[in-house]
């Protein structure tokens, strides 16, 4: 056939039963034998996204509510003067549509690295509804949140904000419901924690030694068992390690984002918890106990995991009282320590190679403090019978085991006190020279409370027993070095120019100053003027033979400045040491003011002074008033002291002074509970004549006030009355004694306005202005 005849014809399609028989026969070449049975194949689940991962799109979305919350927390609240509108009401409609986003999607943004933190933030926004609602979402899903790298901060957080909504709870105060909707009745959050602690108790034992589920373990504890540590009203150390709250830190101010709640930190002192809540608290301690051996329990106290949350537990147990019972959390942890003194209490059992490590282990010699302070009174004097005593010296100087004897010394009765301090006689150099003090600061704080040995307490490591000598304490503790080696130190120029010249060239840190105060020091200085008067008197008069330029020195460091204010907040130290250290710095405020340590130190001076020191610091600093204003730190000094009014009118000034003074000393008896101190208990002030009372007699009275006023604004106060005030910020001006114009007396000026003649323009010309 010619090529131009030939026509293609139309592919036939195959038939759809062909296609089937064709994929049934390739599968079954690809099976196999038909006796084998194939497994069922299930979906491989992400641990890092075990809920899934979230829209791009949405978590934009939440980066922009991150950003615009960052900025309302950070900003100060400020008084609107517009009281029609409410400063709150762009911020909620914002959170409101910003919980609408996460309403169904809560378990896949807890679970995102990013969106994670926002939730963190928006927990502090939510009110008591709010927090129900989201804990309600994730009912059923705790076991896997916890275990969570970042929803298990997400849950921690919840914890420690849920503390307010649960006390409210408590009191019966309980958030409404807005509408009954279909998918049922809302909990409450006190029921909403108890279902958590039910969900989670089968595997208690276990996440215990989880890295992520543990601290949040730590805040669910101290939710259900409140517990106020002696000196601790807030036990972080149970909830954050060093380097979660460092990175917490990092994500800026979380607190509420509306002016009228309270944010992070102010949170209710009072915090009660339900019954409940201590219940499950105690079941959680008692399972423990029965699922875990005795060496199990001891493996968790070396843990660096759950040596916290032991912790804890032991705390419970104590606060319950089984801590004393056989075979108790504590009697396996000190390995069996409480049922051998019950069953032979005179006779002291053997060293256990156990507590000797945790007593120098960093991990566990918290826990170890822990059992220190809270054991029974007898087992504690054979522990410290058997591991403390005969090897303070040593115990004394080791680096980790230091704190624990801190802690054991703060339990001695006055026999055990006194050979404690003649056993650590010899080594009191070389505890200071390795600048481990917190022995030292425990005896002198325990030989206040006992009222025993201060002396031997207080100059042994600095060799400061003359008399004479004594005068020198304060620089000696505050730099860590007796006498000899004080002596021995350059002056502070001579000691930065040894440092610079010695300092090697790629090293950029300043020189040290050999001669600057230590924390440690601080810290000894304070215990010592708690003492009673004999003996924290040596640190006031050594204060007070200081040079003018040490004391402006040290007043001007941030850490030895802390021992001014202890001298001033100490019970102990008589008020005429006070008044008179505060009066030694007339004629040098300007100088103490005028950094950014010593301006504070000059407020508390300024706060402590009575009306009549305050007059003196005043009239002291108006020759430099031109230099305070310019400085960048005391001008909020001088503008304290209110010194135009102090020439303008004296007397006004030492009213306002006075009345300052007596509402702070009222506020002061408020919180204290003590009755307010009368004017004869705080000062001399009414036997001095420059600050009497505001007695005036009409001869002496200005002739400003004996002066009648415009007509004109006679005419507007009457209208007006006392609804416009001008006044100083912070001022009270003093009642006068002005009486207001009547009626008659109003008349009187309209009748006078009305006679006067009107064709006197020629006789007094007026002056025009010139535009």
């Amino acid at each position: 056939m010619p090529k131009e005849l030939r026509q293609r014809g139309k592919k036939r399609k195959k038939s759809q039963q062909e296609d089937t028989s064709e994929n049934q026969v390739q599968e079954r070449e690809d099976e196999g034998p038909s006796w084998i049975i194939p497994a069922r194949q299930t979906e491989d689940v992400n641990p890092e996204v075990p809920f899934g991962y979230v829209d791009p799109d949405i978590k934009a979305y939440f980066r922009t509510v991150d950003d615009q919350m960052r900025v309302w927390q950070d900003e100060e609240p400020t008084s609107d003067d517009n009281i029609d509108l409410d400063p709150n009401e762009a911020k909620r409609l914002f959170f409101v549509a910003a919980l609408t986003e996460m309403s169904g999607k809560e378990r896949q943004l807890a679970t995102d690295p990013e969106c994670s933190v926002v939730l963190e933030r928006v927990l502090y926004s939510m009110d008591d509804f709010v927090r129900r609602v989201f804990i309600d979402s994730l009912c059923g899903s705790f076991e896997v949140l916890i275990k969570h790298r970042f929803a298990s901060h997400v849950c921690q957080t919840f914890f420690s904000v849920a503390v307010d909504t649960v006390t409210r709870e408590t009191r019966g105060i309980i958030a409404e419901t807005p509408k009954p909707g279909d998918k049922g009745e809302l909990r409450t959050l006190t029921q909403l924690i108890l279902d958590i602690c039910d969900e989670i108790r089968p595997t208690f034992t276990s996440l215990i030694m989880d890295p992520f589920a543990s601290h949040v373990l730590r805040s669910l504890l101290l939710l259900l068992f409140p517990i106020a540590l002696p000196g601790d009203p807030t036990p972080q150390k149970f909830v954050r390690s060093k380097k979660s709250m460092s990175w917490k830190a990092k994500q800026g101010t979380m607190k509420s984002v509306f002016s009228s709640e309270k944010g992070k930190g102010n949170e209710t002192p009072n915090v009660s918890a339900p019954n409940q809540f201590r219940h499950i608290a105690v079941q959680f301690m008692r399972h423990l106990r029965d699922q875990l051996s005795a060496n199990e329990v001891r493996a968790l106290a070396a843990n660096k995991v759950a040596s916290p949350v032991l912790q804890l537990l032991l705390e419970i147990e104590a606060e319950v009282g089984e801590d004393a019972s056989p075979d108790s959390l504590m009697d396996r942890v000190l390995v069996g320590m409480i049922t051998s003194s019950q069953m032979a209490a005179d006779t002291l059992p053997e060293p256990s190679d156990f507590l000797v490590t945790l007593l120098r282990d960093p991990t566990s010699s918290h826990l170890l403090e822990t059992l220190v302070t809270r054991c029974p009174d007898h087992v504690f004097v054979q522990l410290w019978s058997v591991y403390f005593q005969g090897k303070l010296q040593r115990l004394a100087l080791h680096p980790v085991a230091n704190f624990v004897v801190s802690k054991a010394i703060e339990r001695l009765d006055g026999n055990q006190l006194k050979d404690a301090l003649e056993e650590l006689s010899s080594s009191w150099n070389k505890t200071i020279q390795s600048s481990r003090t917190g022995v030292l600061r425990s005896l002198i704080d325990r030989s206040k409370v006992l009222g025993h040995h201060e002396k031997d307490a207080v100059f042994t490591g600095f060799g400061l027993s003359d008399l004479g000598t004594r005068t020198k304490l304060v620089p000696c503790v505050l730099v860590l070095k007796n006498l000899k080696d004080y002596e021995a130190l350059p002056s502070t120029e001579d000691g930065l120019q040894e440092a610079s010249d010695n300092k090697k060239p790629h090293r950029k840190q300043d020189p040290t100053n050999p001669r600057e105060p230590t924390v440690q020091g601080a810290l000894i200085l304070q215990s010592l003027l708690k003492l009673p008067e004999p003996h924290c008197l040596t640190v006031v008069d050594s204060v007070a033979s200081l040079p003018m330029q040490d004391l402006l020195a040290l007043s001007h460091n941030a850490t030895s400045s802390r021992v001014l204010d202890a001298i001033l907040e100490s019970p102990t130290v008589p008020f005429k040491d006070k008044r008179r250290l505060v009066m030694s710095m007339i004629g040098h405020y300007h100088e103490l003011v005028d950094d950014r340590i010593g301006s504070r130190v000059g407020d508390r001076f300024w706060a402590f002074a009575d009306p009549y020191l305050r007059e003196k610091i005043t009239r002291s600093i108006m020759p430099q008033e031109q230099s305070l204003a310019a400085s960048y730190y005391g001008k909020f000094f001088a503008r304290n002291l209110n010194i135009y009014l102090l020439k303008r009118r004296p007397d006004e000034w030492r009213q306002l002074q006075s009345d300052s003074k007596a509402t702070v000393n009222g506020e002061k008896a408020e919180q204290t509970g003590a009755p307010a101190p009368t004017p004869s208990q705080l000062s001399s002030v009414e036997s001095l004549p420059a600050v009497a009372k505001k007695t005036l007699s009409p001869e002496r009275r200005s002739r400003k006030h004996d002066l009648p006023g415009d007509e004109i604004d006679v005419l507007f106060d009457t209208a007006l009355g006392n609804k416009v005030k001008k006044a100083a910020v912070g001022q009270k001006l003093p009642d006068q004694d002005k009486t207001a114009p009547t009626d008659l007396h109003i008349q009187d000026v309209l009748k006078a306005i009305r006679a006067a003649p009107s064709g006197d323009h020629d006789s007094h010309p007026t002056k025009r202005r010139k535009r």
